[in-house]
């Protein structure tokens, strides 16, 4: 009891001064534990990824999966990183999961970039509190954003603990884009965007850009599937692997998997 006092107290407090920049879901991922990742059996699709970050990481310096999909979803290269805006990036292993760094591991490992995005959450917060529901989570488990309904709150930034998500301070249309695809909206300047499953691609039976780039593809760097379906690619994986997932104490339920 004392305990949740204390975690509420802390909450509270982070709220009262507007630390906003530091997700207030991040407070409840201190000292948590890795949940086991077996997935549970549902009906009907959730998809999913599955990176194996031993095969992602022999690819030194490749960035084939982020090119693609920042072109495919026109997405504007801002130098300035207080401006970025990122659906697929690079972070460092300690960064990216803070709860399974070990002192014991190779430090090189320790150092590696690692490809992130949105997790597509099962209980997204970033779903609960925006106030338009212009983020909202279909029936196969993809976030996706409305950019008409998006007031710029930011209130869904506020609420992801994997800061998967970029806020468009300057007009994006006035950023360079290599080549402009027409078969995705360009967006404008005070509304948030973020990974979207490629949502648009799977509508035409294509996989997402990022796993169509893959430079090792054919070895399973990056897998999409339906992870309610126990005889699916992703579903093996994650069998036959040791997985882990961003931040699991938080209870977001993660659909993206990492082997390594």
């Amino acid at each position: 009891m004392e305990s949740s006092k204390r975690e509420f107290l802390k909450i509270a407090g982070l709220t009262a001064l507007g630390l906003t920049t530091v997700p207030v879901l991040n407070v409840f991922a201190e000292n948590g534990h890795e949940e086991h990742s077996e997935v549970q059996e549902e009906q009907g699709t959730r998809y999913g990824m599955v990176i194996d970050l031993t095969k992602c990481l022999a690819a030194e310096g490749c960035k084939d999966c982020m090119i693609a999909c920042h072109q495919a979803h026109n997405v504007p290269a801002i130098k300035d990183e207080g401006e970025e805006i990122k659906w697929v990036w690079l972070e460092e292993f300690e960064n990216a999961f803070p709860n399974h760094e070990n002192e014991f591991a190779e430090k090189a490992w320790r150092k590696k970039p690692t490809i992130v995005l949105c997790n597509h959450c099962k209980e997204a917060p970033c779903v609960r509190v925006c106030p338009t529901k212009a983020t909202f989570k279909r029936d196969d488990g993809i976030v996706l954003m409305d950019f008409h309904r998006c007031i710029g709150c930011r209130y869904c930034m506020a609420a992801c603990p994997y800061g998967s998500r970029s806020f468009n301070w300057s007009d994006p249309r006035k950023s360079p884009i290599s080549e402009v695809n027409p078969d995705f909206p360009t967006r404008t300047k005070g509304v948030v965007e973020k990974c979207n499953f490629c949502a648009e691609r799977l509508s035409k039976g294509q996989l997402p850009a990022c796993v169509e780039a893959c430079r090792n593809k054919k070895a399973n760097a990056i897998t999409f599937g339906n992870l309610n379906d126990p005889d699916s690619e992703v579903r093996e994986l994650i069998r036959t692997n040791r997985t882990i997932r961003r931040k699991q104490s938080l209870g977001t339920k993660p659909s993206v998997y990492y082997i390594i």
